[in-house]
């Protein structure tokens, strides 16, 4: 556990008779960038609070940054940035007097330079009181206080709520520089294309389960793949036959043009080409969004 940020150990949490965590097992390493990826009920939110001692388990082991956080709450707190997804501000503070206060409060403090070029790159008034803001302000006043000490843990849920695309995207620019002075980022979202982009790994949460994690190319490359081929000569389908990770989608009456959909590897198809003259051939690996549909096409409700 000694290079993991995260590490969750058979964590089970209820609501009453709702099981929102079944038994989940987790491992974030320090120095990546972490997508958790599920629907609203599936589990992202209460898994951040369980890591901040907000809620408690009733069962497994949790520690973040090498702590536990019901044994040394203020520890963990202390080493993390928090962006919670159900962020409330209110009062007659403004922007520059908050992050002044909660700067005072932390260790390791953030250069105040820092604070005002991020407050400048994503249009935030710093001297409008935060109770007048629009919620998409008052989202970029809950990211930029994560930033105002050097912490080594970001917990982010859902981020990029309430933004604009532009908006949405210099988040994301934020996020990737974090990363980059080596700070773990761990963040919830259901908007996978942003998860897409930035996150080193994601890991798939349904129902309380996690039900894969993996590197975010490797995810995308052995999924589900569409491939459109384009023959010189007639090619019958029966040349193929021997392939069961290929299923034909489209076969053209003339049997010089296939639309095939491939699961996993895509080498032994690859190699039946090889036997065949082959005009084009385009490779279509699914987007994030369709893996992870994939996961929840079966189910009616989430938990």
């Amino acid at each position: 556990m000694a290079e993991s940020a995260i590490w969750f150990k058979d964590v089970h949490k209820y609501y009453g008779k709702v099981h929102a965590l079944r038994g989940l097992n987790l491992d974030v390493k320090q120095g990546e960038v972490f997508g958790f990826l599920g629907p609203n009920g599936a589990g992202k939110t209460t898994s951040i609070r369980c890591m901040l001692d907000l809620i408690r388990p009733n069962q497994g082991e949790i520690r973040v940054m090498g702590f536990d956080p019901q044994a040394n709450p203020q520890r963990v707190k202390a080493l993390v940035g928090y962006l919670p997804g159900d962020l409330t501000l209110e009062g007659d503070f403004t922007p520059r007097r908050f992050f002044q206060y909660v700067r005072r409060l932390r260790e390791n403090k953030r250069p105040w330079k820092d604070l005002l070029q991020m407050a400048d790159r994503l249009g935030l008034s710093m001297d409008q009181k935060i109770k007048t803001l629009s919620q998409g302000n008052k989202q970029k006043v809950g990211l930029i206080q994560c930033f105002t000490s050097n912490i080594p843990l970001l917990l982010l849920d859902e981020p990029t709520l309430g933004l604009d695309p532009l908006m949405k995207q210099e988040v994301l620019n934020i996020i990737k520089e974090e990363s980059q002075r080596g700070t773990t980022v761990f963040f919830s979202s259901h908007i996978l294309s942003e998860v897409q982009k930035i996150a080193d790994r994601v890991g798939i949460i349904r129902k309380g389960h996690l039900v894969e994690i993996a590197e975010t190319d490797d995810l995308i490359t052995r999924s589900i793949t569409r491939a459109t081929v384009l023959f010189a000569d007639r090619v019958e389908k029966s040349s193929f036959g021997s392939l069961e990770n290929v299923k034909f989608l489209r076969v053209n009456d003339d049997r010089l043009s296939y639309t095939l959909e491939v699961t996993g590897e895509m080498d032994a198809l690859i190699k039946t080409l090889a036997k065949f003259p082959v005009i084009d051939l385009e490779i279509n690996h699914p987007s994030l969004e369709e893996i992870f549909l994939n996961y929840y096409k079966d189910d009616e409700s989430e938990v």
